[in-house]
């Protein structure tokens, strides 16, 4: 079974699940957002964003594909870029961190080792780029599919709770204990990438 890693452009970005390209939710603020939503065109913002930072900043996806059929995703860049991070009440993500957006990984290819694959890759990336961490937002009533990521499985993949919340607590992971996990772990984020993309993520508005 071949896999790769590529990173995310403009050209594959027609790879990502139909409603991941049709979804700014974090591209934009909350309002922009709604505007957005309403006008029927969040994809082109999408694509207008994507081209944006990677003009500016570089690289802030990765595609996955296994025997060359995109399977997931992962979406990742400073909080700079990410204007709707700035309307949790857990805000700001630390200068020193990444903000892990979202993930996304096809039912049947969780328990392969494809999403150790998919963050040991974008911390990879970040080390050399001289970041320090991976920060993420988690939702602790999280019940199904949707843009955030459960507070529990990031937990249980090795982030650790920066800045308490009972419903948006911020989570952070730092690149380098990445680099040595135990096969438990590995497990586990394979758990979640299944088990948060079992379906496709909807928008959800805070």
């Amino acid at each position: 079974m071949g896999r790769q890693l590529v990173p995310l452009t403009l050209d594959n970005l027609t790879d990502l699940p139909e409603r991941c390209r049709a979804c700014a939710f974090w591209e934009l603020g909350p309002v922009s957002d709604e505007e957005t939503v309403g006008s029927g065109r969040p994809d082109r913002e999408k694509e207008a964003w994507i081209s944006a930072v990677l003009l500016e900043w570089g690289s802030c996806g990765r595609v996955v594909y296994v025997d060359e059929v995109p399977v997931g995703y992962v979406l990742y860049a400073p909080p700079a870029y990410v204007p709707r991070s700035f309307a949790f009440p857990t805000s700001p993500v630390s200068p020193d961190a990444v903000q892990l957006m979202t993930a996304y990984l096809r039912p049947g290819f969780q328990g392969q080792g494809i999403g150790r694959v998919i963050v040991q890759t974008v911390a990879k990336d970040l080390l050399r780029r001289g970041f320090k961490a991976i920060e993420a937002f988690g939702d602790t009533q999280w019940k199904e599919p949707a843009c955030l990521l459960p507070a529990d499985h990031l937990l249980a993949v090795g982030f650790k709770t920066v800045r308490p919340h009972p419903r948006f607590p911020r989570l952070r992971l730092e690149l380098r204990s990445t680099v040595s996990w135990r096969q438990d772990m590995e497990r586990a984020l394979d758990q979640l990438l299944g088990k948060v993309h079992s379906k496709e993520p909807a928008l959800r508005p805070l």
